[in-house]
């Protein structure tokens, strides 16, 4: 059974009681929280002040997504602000195990995103140390893009690396995922399915979140 991750990027941030006390009840599983920094991908977010909101809301698990140059200088920040889980990009990181042992000293689980272009053989040296890989299935930056089909191929190959290997690390999906589109990408071997507007543009966000889990 997968675990969901609803992107609160795509929530109302008008009224974001009203969606974290709709998650709250759901059978969402982690909340899934986009930091951008306008540098690394062409758009601005939020920052460590809004994910400590989201962490006194709820008391699923805050999983911190940094599209983000110079991720080091923040992660002490993202940990005092609740994160449970924080994943920096491999283009990003220069000196990527130094991060990676940075975020687990800090005491939160580790994860390492990918761009769509970058291929899987890029984390051979690195996929022991960490516990989440987030695959990005759209280009980085803006919520609502479609999926990129290829990614199906990337999550197969990730899935022998690390079933190779005898390890637990998880493959998380991160852009356009659909009702539509789920079963393949957990066929293809992923554990967790990051959702945006498929969850809060939908009629019933509950219902949806449901749907998601019983795939």
């Amino acid at each position: 059974m997968a675990i969901i991750a609803p992107s609160l990027l795509s929530a109302n941030f008008l009224n974001l009681q009203a969606d974290c006390d709709m998650l709250n009840k759901s059978e969402a599983d982690w909340y899934h929280l986009d930091i951008m920094d306008g540098r690394f991908v062409p758009n601005i977010s939020f920052g460590p002040m809004l994910v400590e909101f989201f962490r006194k809301a709820t008391k699923k698990e805050c999983d911190v997504h940094l599209m983000i140059e110079e991720p080091e200088r923040y992660a002490e920040q993202f940990k005092n602000a609740g994160a449970n889980h924080l994943s920096v990009h491999i283009e990003a990181c220069n000196h990527l195990h130094r991060n990676i042992q940075q975020i687990k000293s800090l005491g939160m689980k580790a994860g390492v995103a990918i761009n769509p272009h970058t291929p899987i053989n890029q984390l051979v040296d690195i996929i022991a140390d960490i516990d989440i890989v987030c695959m990005m299935s759209v280009n980085p930056g803006f919520g609502g893009q479609k999926f990129i089909t290829h990614t199906l191929e990337k999550i197969k190959q990730l899935r022998k690396l690390i079933d190779e290997k005898g390890l637990k690390v998880l493959i998380e999906i991160d852009g356009g995922v659909t009702i539509e589109n789920a079963p393949s990408i957990i066929a293809a071997g992923a554990d967790v399915l990051v959702a945006g507007n498929t969850v809060f543009k939908s009629p019933n966000p509950t219902d949806t979140i449901s749907q998601l889990k019983k795939i």
